[in-house]
């Protein structure tokens, strides 16, 4: 997994939601994004999808089984987008 893809996320949470008084040094790529860490809620989630679908043409659907697992952590987004960037939905 590219380092850089990780600290393009990082950067990418911190603006697109956001996230006052956090740097990318403050974010765990192996921490849990909801339910700790950065306290981020389902209307986060919906953001994020927004955001990933904008800069990397990924697209997360509600619904999809797989959130859970995409959603783990920083390090499992940044592998969603690694391995569906650019695809068609």
């Amino acid at each position: 997994m590219p380092e850089n893809l990780i600290l393009e996320l990082k950067q990418l949470l911190i603006d697109g939601l956001r996230l006052e008084d956090i740097s990318v040094d403050d974010i765990d790529a192996d921490a849990p994004l909801f339910g700790g860490g950065l306290e981020l809620d389902s209307i986060d989630a919906l953001e994020i999808g927004v955001l990933l679908n904008r800069t990397y043409g990924v697209h997360i659907s509600a619904g999809d089984d797989r959130n859970l697992q995409i959603f783990a952590s920083l390090r499992a987004l940044a592998e969603f987008v690694a391995a569906n960037r650019g695809a068609v939905a």
